[in-house]
């Protein structure tokens, strides 16, 4: 059986690890740390195990914090991106505890910052609700977070008052997602109706 006779920590945050005074592999830190790798320590089958279990993770997590440097992630979109990756069922489980545990991951939180972002873009409640869906988060997180935002008609005024009255407007707003009394405030004077 193999045994671990050094280990040498780079400036990296990695470790050399030598198996019988030979270099074997260079490995992070928290893995060797978590599967327990110290001099003297022989690498049984037990062992190897473990190591290759935290090799997984260790990786799973990078390609997580990856995906989550630039954008916040629902946890569906993020296990997609895991599984694209193609890191192992387990190790998707395991990565996405972590950033869930620590709050990184938070599905309320995208769905209120991602239905504010929609709407501060001229989207309306209808176009936000199936974005939000497509992005994996819950219904009952979805109504919440649109519901939170301003009113549907207030927030349709200022695209109505820069477009004009009309039937182009109206099907501007209908693409956009808008409901029935939007659609109404913009047909209003076409049809002879106050405003």
């Amino acid at each position: 059986m193999p045994t671990v006779t050094a280990l040498r920590e780079d400036r990296r945050g990695r470790v050399a690890v030598e198996l019988d005074g030979a270099p074997w592999r260079v490995l992070p830190v928290d893995v060797v740390a978590r599967a327990g790798l110290a001099e003297g320590r022989s690498l049984d089958r037990a062992a190897l195990r473990l190591l290759r279990r935290e090799l997984r993770r260790a990786e799973a997590l990078h390609v997580a914090g990856r995906a989550l440097r630039h954008r916040d992630l629902s946890r569906r979109r993020l296990a997609d991106r895991l599984e694209r990756a193609a890191v192992p069922p387990a190790a998707v489980a395991e990565s996405l505890a972590t950033p869930e545990r620590t709050g990184v991951v938070d599905d309320a939180r995208v769905a209120h910052v991602h239905a504010r972002a929609l709407s501060d873009r001229g989207y309306g409640n209808d176009a936000i609700r199936h974005r939000l869906l497509a992005e994996g988060l819950d219904e009952g997180l979805v109504g919440e977070a649109v519901a939170g935002l301003p009113n549907e008609g207030d927030r349709a005024a200022p695209l109505i008052e820069r477009r004009g009255q009309g039937p182009r407007t109206a099907r501007y707003l209908a693409g956009r997602g808008f409901g029935e009394e939007a659609l109404e405030a913009a047909l209003g004077a076409t049809f002879g109706q106050d405003g």
